[in-house]
This record gives C-alpha cells, structure tokens and sequence, in this order.
C-alpha cells in the first residue's frame, strides 16, 4: 500500500483542534524568552524584567487570542498587528499571526510569519510546529519533517507527543507507513489518551492489514468518552476483518444510538465497508 486515505489526519473537527491550534496554549507562556544555545541565565527572568514595550503587546496579544480562539479572526489580526507595533521582535506575536492567516486561507502570509518568529526565536518550538504543519498541508513533506524534528529537539518543549502525532499523520500523507507508524507509535507511547495519534495509528494497521494490532488502539479509544462516529465505523470494519460479529454489532448499535445522521452510520447500512 503506497498511500493512506485523505481523511487520514482527521478523525473529526473536535480533534482537529489539536492540530490547528497547535502551540496557541503556549503563546503566553513566554516561550520567545528562552535562553539560546550556551548561554548561562544570571537569574530567573519575571515580569518585572520585560519592557514596557513587551508589556503592551503581551497584553495586546492575549485579547487577539480570545479574539483567535472565538472565531473572530479579522479583529483578532487588528490586535495581533498591534502586538507587533509595540513589540516587532516579539516571536509569540508573529507566532499566533501565522494562527490567524492559516484560518483566513492566507497560507503565504501564515509561512511568512511562522518564518519570522523562528528567526526571532529560532528554539520556539511551537512556531516550528506550526511551520512543519503548513507544510505537510501545502505537500512539502520533506520540509515538514525538517520543521517537525527540529521542535522536538528542543530540550524545553512539553509537546514533543503532540508533534510526532503530527509528523507522523504527515509521514502517512506522503506515503511512508513504516516510518509513519514508528513515529505514532513514539506519540502513543508519551501520550495514550490522545484520541487523535489512537485513530490515526489504528487506521494506519487496519490499512496495512494488520487487524490484531488495529483491534488493541481503536478499542482502547471506541471504549473512552472521546469515541465518534468514524472511531467507531472504524471499529466496525476492523471487528468485521477479525469476524467478531458480536463486538461488530455492539459498535453499530452505539454507531445508530449516538450519531444517528453520520455518513459513518449510513455507510454501515449499505454495507459499505471498503469505501
């Protein structure tokens, strides 16, 4: 098998979240401060050590956030700009700017920005993230990847769980399944709850026809509160492959109870199962 299905990296709108507002949460965490490559920090840095000049466009920058994650995405680019103004070197402004124009449609000025605030702050692994994502989105899968590991290589980031789910939901678009599932596998492995790396890798083995495997992750998510229709069509097929009727059958009926207008369901009542 050479490729996976386009729906591939997203199993619904409520997970994609995890991708589209990859590093938001961390924008105000101060992440354009992190010392650089053998520097030796004299003291812990504070608020009181930022100038007033940062001040005003953190502060601008929190209001074009609300602005950003309410939907509002023209003002929240009038504040984002005004963060800018205060503060041109602030990597977080350009950061949450590339956010903005990634949900205009506007992907040449997303790169710009995410290219600005790597360059202002080349270890601010959120914008790297974000970059290696406009990539794999534009095709640019070597490029991505490129962005993708130099986040996790940085020694302070948290979410390193978060962009090997992405990398590899990358790696499976170009068509590398075997080192698409290693780098899953390295997700799951950090963070098991994500329901995103769970269908994405589920989807991947029952691909490959490896249903035994597929079986452990979708069941695992299917059995949590974060299952939706297509974890559970997924489900269906992979109990159907391994002839466990019964399992198949408890699925459907969750499939009909909870979501009974999904095009999963209506898949499942055609006996659709290799669409």
């Amino acid at each position: 098998m050479n490729s996976l299905p386009a729906r591939l990296a997203g199993p619904s709108r409520r997970w994609l979240l995890v991708l589209g507002w990859a590093g938001l949460a961390a924008l105000m965490g101060g992440c354009a401060s992190q010392p650089g490559v053998g520097d030796i920090p004299t003291e812990l840095q504070t608020a009181a050590d930022e100038s007033d000049a940062r001040k005003r466009a953190r502060t601008r920058l929190a209001l074009a956030m609300g602005y950003y994650e309410n939907g509002q995405h023209m003002v929240a680019l009038d504040e984002q700009k005004r963060a800018v103004l205060a503060d041109p070197a602030f990597a977080d402004a350009y950061n949450l700017g590339g956010l903005i124009y990634l949900a205009l449609g506007e992907n040449a000025l997303a790169l710009a920005n995410f290219e600005r605030a790597i360059s202002l702050n080349p270890r601010d692994a959120n914008a790297l993230h974000n970059l290696g994502w406009l990539h794999c989105q534009a095709g640019r899968y070597g490029d991505a990847t490129q962005a993708f590991q130099r986040a996790i290589a940085v020694p302070t980031y948290q979410d390193r769980a978060r962009t090997l789910m992405a990398q590899g939901i990358c790696e499976a678009r170009g068509g590398d399944t075997a080192r698409a599932e290693a780098t899953l596998m390295r997700s799951y492995e950090l963070d098991a709850g994500n329901p995103v790396t769970a269908f994405n890798l589920a989807q991947l083995l029952y691909n490959r026809g490896d249903f035994a495997r597929a079986q452990f992750y979708i069941r695992r998510l299917n059995n949590s509160e974060l299952a939706n229709a297509e974890s559970l069509w997924l489900g269906i097929k992979v109990e159907r492959r391994l002839s466990n009727r019964q399992a198949m059958e408890q699925l459907a009926s969750q499939l009909r109870r909870r979501f009974a207008q999904s095009r999963e369901l209506a898949s499942y009542e055609r006996g659709a199962f290799n669409e």
